[in-house]
């Protein structure tokens, strides 16, 4: 039974019965509603987010979703390895390599450096885990770029290093005869006594004493300029150019192996000792130049002797004695 609600009237002195209006109950019943729909749209929500609601097709997405971010787990463990071993490469890159070939170092802002300018992920923005994902991206990128720079690194050493292995092999860099005893240098490089006129004056080179028909070696690769007697005082004599500046002469030869314009290598013979031109004895007369200057073959003899022996040869050439020529 509906409860009956009473109002005292002062100016009856009785109590009157409550009607309520039609426009109060339309209120109450309005916001009896509206409270109901929002109560229950919250308790909607909430059970969305709970597994109550969850169909088949959710929990495979959820699970699909749990195994994406342990495999982005999975490649940002690897890719902290793989920085490790760049931050090696790229160390032994700048300290040794490009420091063994006289290369600037590459500066490490370089190699880390990111992508500037336009948002390359605005794409992955806006969803649960964009930061996961625009991270891992950004570290693959920063990584790509590490790889593309040391690659380039890498080819200009191997550059250098195979213009390195063509000068080591172009420097003329061991003796032009045998000479196993030391016995060989009649004459070294400066002034020296003329064996004609007797008169003191520079000696451009050094003489080696040897039966003729002695072989003579090639001192560093190269390409032969000349073999020819044409040039006066050499007799028969042959000139190797070995490009980066240097060139080999060598003087008095009985006879050659080799023709002008042919390629030669290290330790091949190329002609035979004698003593033709103005020469007083079977020897060799051996010139260095670099630059267009003659230098003192001396300072080159590393190819094939010990620190010992060098200082012998040393000794001996360094003799103000008479030269052969």
């Amino acid at each position: 039974m509906k409860k009956v609600k009473y109002y005292y009237d002062p100016e009856t002195l009785a109590y009157r019965k409550i009607k309520p209006r039609k426009r109060t109950k339309l209120a109450y019943a309005g916001l009896f509603l509206l409270s109901s729909a929002l109560f229950g749209f919250l308790g909607f929500v909430l059970l969305l987010n709970t597994s109550f609601f969850e169909t088949p097709k959710d929990r495979l997405l959820t699970r699909e979703i749990e195994n994406l971010k342990i495999n982005y787990d999975i490649v940002n463990r690897k890719m902290d390895q793989m920085d490790e071993v760049m931050a090696s490469i790229a160390e032994r890159d700048n300290n040794l390599y490009r420091t063994y070939f006289n290369a600037a170092p590459i500066p490490e802002e370089q190699r880390k450096a990111g992508f500037g300018g336009v948002n390359r992920y605005k794409e992955l923005e806006g969803y649960n885990n964009s930061q996961l994902v625009t991270d891992t991206r950004k570290r693959v990128d920063v990584l790509s770029k590490e790889l593309a720079i040391q690659s380039k690194s890498l080819d200009e050493i191997y550059r250098l290093a195979k213009e390195k292995s063509k000068l080591l092999a172009a420097i003329p860099a061991i003796q032009p005869v045998q000479n196993e005893k030391l016995r060989a240098v009649a004459s070294g490089f400066g002034y020296r006594s003329d064996p004609f006129t007797k008169v003191r004056k520079f000696h451009a080179g050094m003489d080696f004493s040897a039966r003729t028909g002695t072989p003579i070696f090639a001192t560093g690769d190269g390409v032969v300029a000349r073999a020819d007697a044409g040039a006066s005082g050499y007799g028969n004599h042959i000139v190797i150019r070995h490009g980066y500046g240097y060139e080999t002469l060598y003087g008095h030869l009985s006879k050659y192996k080799v023709r002008a314009g042919q390629r030669v290598k290290r330790g091949e013979i190329i002609g035979y000792v004698g003593s033709t031109g103005r020469s007083e004895a079977p020897h060799l007369h051996y010139e260095v130049h670099k630059g267009g200057v003659v230098v003192n073959p001396l300072n080159f003899y590393y190819g094939n002797i010990s620190a010992a022996e060098y200082v012998a040869i040393a000794k001996l050439a360094n003799q103000e004695n008479q030269s052969l020529d």
